[in-house]
């Protein structure tokens, strides 16, 4: 991969990884704010529990998606992007367009969903 593909890379990802990283740090401050709401029946309580619910798996799923970003941007470091880390084929470059933080080749990732890999 040439360099400015590289570059261009880099910069989505990291592009991503500001937007996600506000994101999580806006969920556990809305997390922290429904905690301090002086909730006074019963109804409050539990939508004040669903929202709670609702922006801690939000921001797990943001977490999840930061580790692979980070990976991500280790594997450019190291030289190693756009590589399957399971076959070790290259990804197909419209994948890394669509998810620049994808891991596997499709055959891979298919395989992954599956189980199998």
């Amino acid at each position: 991969m040439d360099k400015k593909k590289v570059e261009s890379y880099r910069k989505k990802l990291q592009a991503k990884q500001d937007e996600l990283l506000k994101q999580v740090s806006k969920s556990e401050q809305d997390g922290r704010e429904a905690d301090e709401e002086g909730t006074q029946d019963v109804a409050d309580k539990a939508a004040n529990s669903y929202i709670k619910e609702f922006l801690f798996h939000q921001s797990d799923d943001n977490r999840r998606l930061l580790q692979l970003i980070e990976e991500a941007l280790a594997r450019l470091e190291n030289g190693t992007y756009g590589e399957c880390v399971a076959c070790h084929q290259e990804v197909q470059l419209k994948r890394l367009e669509a998810v620049p933080w994808a891991r596997h080749c499709i055959e891979c990732q298919e395989k992954q969903e599956q189980g199998l890999l």
